[in-house]
């Protein structure tokens, strides 16, 4: 028998039949965002939504019996925004979770990942203040330009000499 986070990595990870698959994936956003949305609602009194074991908690946030695979799918996604370890693989009905969430962290790596349909949730202003969002898109942004270290024709010329790059050391090049 495969554990919860087998089943979500074959299932995620592994296309057998094109349609089945595209129905999973639209099924693990949907629950995703339902999860995510439940959890950014209730802040900052959502510790029952954060902490238990791992049944209640997934149907807390809106997950089935049937589809604990999808909820690890979840957990496997939130880990990195976490404070704390979190042992995905290992998670069966009764292990005890506990998110504890870097919510600025959360919104980067949603940002990241360009998942439009979590950073864009309107649940977020209950978190994160517009200035910490439009800091955070920024900080995102920055990080994520296109550098180039190639020297220009015009610019001056590495060497310190003074003289643009193309009349000096680039004259040969």
């Amino acid at each position: 028998m495969s554990t919860y986070y087998e089943t979500w990595i074959d299932r995620s990870e592994t296309v057998h039949d094109q349609t089945s698959y595209k129905q999973y994936i639209t099924m693990y956003y949907s629950m995703e965002q339902e999860a995510y949305d439940r959890i950014l609602k209730a802040y900052p009194d959502n510790e029952n939504l954060r902490k238990g074991k791992a049944s209640e908690l997934a149907k807390d946030l809106g997950f089935k019996p049937e589809t604990m695979d999808i909820f690890v799918g979840f957990l496997d996604g939130i880990k990195s925004s976490l404070n704390n370890e979190l042992d995905v693989e290992g998670v069966n009905d009764d292990s005890d979770i506990e998110l504890d969430i870097d919510y600025e962290k959360l919104y980067y790596n949603m940002r990241d990942a360009k998942a439009e349909w979590l950073f864009k949730l309107s649940s977020w202003k209950n978190v994160l203040s517009d200035e910490q969002m439009s800091k955070i898109t920024r900080d995102y942004r920055e990080a994520n330009i296109a550098h180039s270290e190639k020297i220009g024709r015009n610019d001056p010329c590495p060497c310190g000499s003074g003289k643009k790059y193309k009349k000096c050391c680039g004259k040969n090049a």
